[in-house]
């Protein structure tokens, strides 16, 4: 007689954005079937006892495998990057597809499936990066590949290649809102930014910590109050990522009060890590260098703060690897005569959970359903992937992270699987670890071992976000 089950995982607490529970869960042909006691015989029995059981982690904003400038070369590719996510409790990531300017759409989007293709061992689904607007691009491109299940995408305000102009942007949120997609907006004021930085390098002050200095906290509040307003007059839902401090918060705790579609993402290095990190570092300090960069113990406290009180409706890691020892990395020829030339971007898919999990649930600033929220199920919502991803309940994808809440673990290079040759945050102790990760219902990583088969991962397609709001275009 065949068993009920494939895989039943037995003895575990279930945790979901909305509620805690002693359940086992029963799964069969990739998909949750069950969840509740004595539910029978299965192939393979996953002990749970004294572990948390949780939706695997989706981190909605990673970069792999990304063209970054001249004799550059990322560190991480679909393989290593989708490694490391697996090991830090994550069953999906969302890496952006760049369009290189003089390159169209569509020819960007098949050559980054090119990238992936039987590369991944978790689940992926792309942003697409708008850096060249053309005609082409807005009228044909874009609203064709939003149909085929690419609902979401970028903007820059910042970095001489990719920022768009406010009439350019103007242009993509008016396709974001007749197609009923969802745009994510880099939030720095390119001129600012620009004029800062020639003034620093006048004066001599070249080394990787004034990178901090040429982009503080009011490049980043301006051109959030710009973005959001941008999107009042389109009418057009936006999700300003990676924030920083409390002044760019703000904005978006304005902006909401309202009542306009406006959403916010922070990250990792701006709970734990400052600008005073990059002191005495020379220029070691590269290796903490990313944009916006690290602010101080009130932006610090103020970032807890959205996360805590919602105005923050994702929590990702921004993760944009490079190595630092690598003249294709941090330490470029041109890195070590200036700030500006320095690639930016920090590992952390892999740290991520841990340290949002140690630091927020283990201190008291978030509850563990605020937890599951921050790291899972609100992603799913927000990028059209829920049901489907981001719960634990009966029909959802069997995309399971079973975490140990008592263990202790101190982060450093050598426990991790990413392509740089460092971790931002080396040294920072930790509580709780995710110790099994499942992506439907194939087991991925097992205690530290990589078991999974490389491949496994696939590409989503993805439903309009329920937060968009689109002329004539089926919901």
């Amino acid at each position: 007689m065949a068993a009920k089950f494939d895989t039943i995982i037995r003895g575990g607490t279930v945790a979901t954005a909305s509620e805690t529970f002693a359940a086992d869960v029963g799964i069969r042909a990739g998909r949750i079937a069950a969840l509740g006691d004595d539910l029978g015989a299965a192939d393979d029995v996953i002990d749970a006892r004294g572990k948390l059981v949780l939706p695997g982690g989706i981190d909605s904003h990673v970069h792999f495998a990304q063209p970054s400038g001249p004799g550059i070369v990322m560190a991480d590719d679909f393989e290593s990057g989708t490694c490391a996510a697996a090991f830090g409790g994550n069953t999906l990531v969302m890496p952006f597809c760049m369009q290189e300017r003089g390159t169209g759409l569509r020819q960007s989007l098949k050559d980054y499936h090119a990238k992936a293709e039987g590369r991944c061992h978790i689940d992926v689904s792309f942003h697409l990066v708008i850096s060249d607007p053309t005609p082409q691009v807005l009228g044909q491109e874009l609203p064709a590949l939003v149909g085929e299940g690419y609902t979401s995408f970028k903007v820059f305000m910042t970095y001489a290649d990719l920022a768009l102009t406010d009439f350019q942007m103007l242009e993509v949120f008016s396709v974001a809102r007749e197609t009923g997609a969802l745009v994510m907006v880099h939030a720095e004021n390119d001129d600012a930014i620009r004029f800062l930085t020639e003034k620093l390098e006048r004066a001599g002050q070249t080394a990787p910590k004034f990178h901090a200095t040429s982009r503080p906290i009011a490049v980043e509040r301006e051109a959030t109050h710009r973005a959001i307003s941008l999107a009042e007059i389109a009418d057009v839902p936006v999700m300003i990522v990676h924030v920083s401090n409390g002044e760019a918060m703000e904005q978006i705790r304005w902006a909401q009060s309202r009542g306009l579609k406006v959403f916010g993402e922070t990250c990792p290095q701006y709970l734990v890590l400052t600008a005073k990190d990059l002191d005495g570092l020379n220029m070691e300090g590269a290796k903490l260098v990313c944009s916006p960069p690290p602010r101080d113990e009130a932006s610090q406290k103020a970032c807890w703060l959205g996360l805590e009180t919602g105005v923050f409706q994702t929590f990702s890691s921004d993760h944009c690897p490079f190595r630092y020892d690598d003249p294709q990395g941090k330490l470029t020829p041109k890195g070590r005569t200036s700030f500006r030339w320095v690639p930016n971007g920090i590992p952390g898919v892999e740290t991520r959970l841990p340290i949002l999990f140690s630091e927020g649930v283990g201190r008291g600033r978030i509850t563990l359903n605020q937890f599951v929220a921050l790291s899972s199920t609100n992603h799913a919502r927000m990028y059209g992937l829920l049901p489907r991803k981001g719960a634990i309940a009966i029909g959802s994808d069997a995309d399971i992270a079973i975490w140990d809440p008592e263990r202790e673990v101190t982060i450093s290079q050598d426990l991790l699987h990413h392509g740089s040759d460092y971790t931002p945050y080396e040294g920072i102790a930790v509580k709780g670890w995710p110790v099994t990760t499942m992506v439907r219902g194939r087991v991925v990583t097992r205690d530290g071992e990589l078991v999974g088969k490389l491949g496994h991962g696939e590409h989503v397609a993805r439903d309009k976000s329920p937060f968009a709001a689109a002329v004539g275009v089926p919901q």
